[in-house]
């Protein structure tokens, strides 16, 4: 019998697609937006945090796909927004340093080494059209590279173009 294919992965942003750099309607300074058990924030937090949505945290388990941390929070996503989330501890991409200057993304040529072959899902607020190009032409399995509004974050139609993408990919 042979080994079950692996699941694909979602490479996760958090500045601009967990994290909205708008002003989301219902958001209370001190408390995460959306959040129903009325935790507060500790005044020491990212002033940013009180726009997380929880709710994302359930739709990002649902998913079909193993989670990957893709930011600069690196092990900090865990400490601080997985909780929030209600996630689990996840994998984090480990960035090497670089000075690489060009169109491409920072972040493009490690995802795909990260990768490994495996199909993935890449949601962040800063994909161009060179990085779409780059994952078509150096990553042979299937891959989306959505890119997420930064000033909404993740919104109901992301989350169905993922879930689409994903339902396909398998």
């Amino acid at each position: 019998m042979s080994a079950p294919a692996s699941r694909p992965l979602l490479f996760l942003d958090v500045d601009g697609t967990l994290i909205p750099f708008g002003t989301p309607r219902a958001a209370q300074p001190g408390r995460p937006h959306g959040h129903t058990q009325g935790a507060v924030l500790p005044a020491d937090a990212h002033p940013l945090l009180h726009k997380v949505d929880p709710g994302h945290g359930r739709r990002l388990k649902a998913l079909p796909c193993d989670l990957v941390w893709a930011t600069t929070w690196m092990i900090d996503a865990n400490d601080v927004l997985a909780p929030l989330l209600g996630l689990p501890t996840l994998p984090v991409v480990d960035w090497p340093d670089s000075d690489e200057v060009g169109v491409l993304h920072w972040k493009t040529r490690g995802l795909v080494e990260w990768a490994q072959g495996r199909p993935f899902v890449w949601v962040d607020d800063e994909i161009s059209h060179a990085d779409r190009q780059w994952v078509s032409t150096h990553h042979h399995s299937p891959a989306l590279l959505h890119r997420v509004d930064p000033r909404r974050g993740l919104t109901e139609h992301d989350f169905t173009v993922i879930e689409s993408w994903l339902s396909r990919a398998r």
